[in-house]
């Protein structure tokens, strides 16, 4: 399949399902042709570590470096002290700079396991938008830069139009993000000669305003594009488990339940992840993503280690799958555990995971499985379970759920 792209960058891309919009595709892939392209992404520091939603664009900074252009990992240091209102139904709470620079400083670990660092030509740089965005004097930046939008085209920007739509309170403050991530496109191609700005499909009305910022003030042809925003199969926000957050931080999720996470993937979605989340060939995600009954576990277990091995290393990968082979194939689905057979009736509009506990015999009543997850003691498939509400359907148990309460009470949970 072809997809007419030249540079190898735009046509991996293609092929493997990275591409949502660009601002000029046939622009952009002649510019890569030319030679080492800088180009970043941002991420703006509200929590200790990145997770598994923002590992789509980190893998789109990997394939970007290894096709020879230079990726910069931008933290957005003078940004979330205000906090991007971008599809968001309230305020982000304000981190004050201690707040930040801790976030800071647990996120930038993750980056140097997918981006080689350093001085050459397609190394990657990290860069902290309060370098620039700290001294801004408040009158000269309106005159100089604030003159170039237009707060009707502003206004019409999905991202705030739709908080606007519910009459919730949009302060002055988020509105003036989109200005200030505008304003970084301008000075990271200023400092760094940045062609691209890149990111979630969310973003596309910033990255906008950002190309056409910095064309106003420096005339330069650069380009913005952007991933799609991704669900599973059944309809969930990526990167979310009956857990919580799947974060990329070892000392915030363990590499096992991060492998647990990814070998728990649910059929549909194998041969999709595989191309998004691996560096496999995509033949090889088609055919594995193709197999059906018990030979597709086989390739969530190459899923899980393929992507494990990219966030924690080979070890902790191989550690990882031997321990649930042990822990959970061997005494988990030997018989040796209790077992609950829900039937579709029981799941008709989802059951609750407190309510899981509970039929399964691990909780004597609600109030009791809603303690038990509140004290951190109860677990789905390994994973810690922090949500009383997260609703269970018929996918989820495609395959076998393990339930925990404590230390050695176990149950499976299977659909019959």
């Amino acid at each position: 399949m072809t997809y007419g792209y030249k540079s190898d960058f735009l046509r991996i891309l293609a092929e493997r399902g990275f591409l949502a919009d660009c601002t000029d595709p046939q622009g952009l892939d002649d510019a890569l042709l030319k030679g080492a392209v800088p180009a970043y992404i941002g991420y703006d520091a509200t929590a200790k570590s990145l997770h598994v939603g923002h590992l789509l664009n980190i893998m789109v900074l990997r394939w970007f470096q290894k096709t020879g252009h230079k990726p910069i990992t931008l933290m957005g240091g003078g940004t979330t002290k205000g906090g991007d209102p971008s599809f968001r139904s309230e305020e982000r709470p304000l981190l004050d700079a201690a707040a930040i620079d801790a976030n800071i400083e647990g996120m930038q670990s993750v980056f140097a396991k997918y981006l080689r660092y350093g001085d050459g030509p397609a190394d990657a740089i990290m860069l902290n938008n309060a370098e620039w965005l700290d001294g801004l004097n408040y009158l000269d930046f309106l005159r100089d830069v604030g003159r170039h939008f237009s707060v009707n085209r502003m206004l019409s920007f999905e991202s705030v139009k739709s908080r606007l739509d519910r009459e919730q309170s949009l302060s002055f403050l988020e509105f003036n993000y989109m200005i200030l991530q505008a304003y970084d496109f301008v000075e990271i191609h200023r400092r760094h000669g940045c062609l691209l700005q890149m990111g979630g499909s969310d973003q596309w009305g910033n990255i906008v305003n950002g190309v056409d910022l910095a064309r106003r003030i420096s005339g330069a042809e650069i380009f913005g594009l952007t991933t799609p925003l991704l669900t599973t199969s059944d309809g969930r926000k990526m990167g979310k488990s009956a857990g919580g957050a799947v974060w990329l931080n070892a000392d915030m999720l363990s590499p096992y339940e991060f492998w647990q996470f990814w070998r728990n993937t649910t059929d549909a979605d194998v041969g999709r992840f595989l191309k998004l989340y691996t560096e496999l060939p995509v033949e090889e995600c088609d055919r594995l993503g193709a197999l059906e009954g018990s030979e597709i576990n086989a390739a969530k277990i190459i899923l899980a280690n393929e992507v494990t091995t990219l966030c924690h290393g080979a070890e902790a990968a191989q550690t990882a799958e031997a321990t649930a082979r042990e822990g959970f194939e061997r005494g988990g689905l030997g018989g040796d555990l209790p077992t609950l057979t829900l039937g579709g009736d029981d799941l008709e509009g989802g059951l609750s995971i407190a309510q899981l506990f509970v039929r399964a015999g691990l909780a004597k009543s609600g109030k009791e499985a809603k303690r038990l997850i509140a004290e951190g003691g109860a677990r789905a498939n390994d994973a810690p379970v922090t949500d009383a509400g997260q609703m269970v359907r018929a996918d989820d148990l495609a395959e076998p759920m393990k339930l925990t309460a404590g230390r050695k009470r176990h149950a499976l949970v299977t659909l019959g």
